[in-house]
């Protein structure tokens, strides 16, 4: 029986676009226009945020 794994959530920072490229405004010097990529600083460039980590808690003495 196959494995079913659940969809992670989608970052509430970049909606799903990790990775953007952002042109400077400059030109190559063959003509091509000059670009920097920028990753999203919340999810490191993944698209999904992290499950939070269940709290553990103590019960009792």
């Amino acid at each position: 029986m196959p494995q079913r794994t659940r969809p992670r959530p989608i970052c509430g920072h970049c909606d799903g676009f990790p990775t953007v490229t952002i042109t400077t405004g400059t030109r190559t010097p063959d003509g091509q226009r000059k670009t920097i990529t920028a990753h999203c600083p919340a999810c490191h460039g993944t698209g999904h945020t992290a499950p939070a980590a269940r709290a553990h808690t103590r019960i009792g003495a």
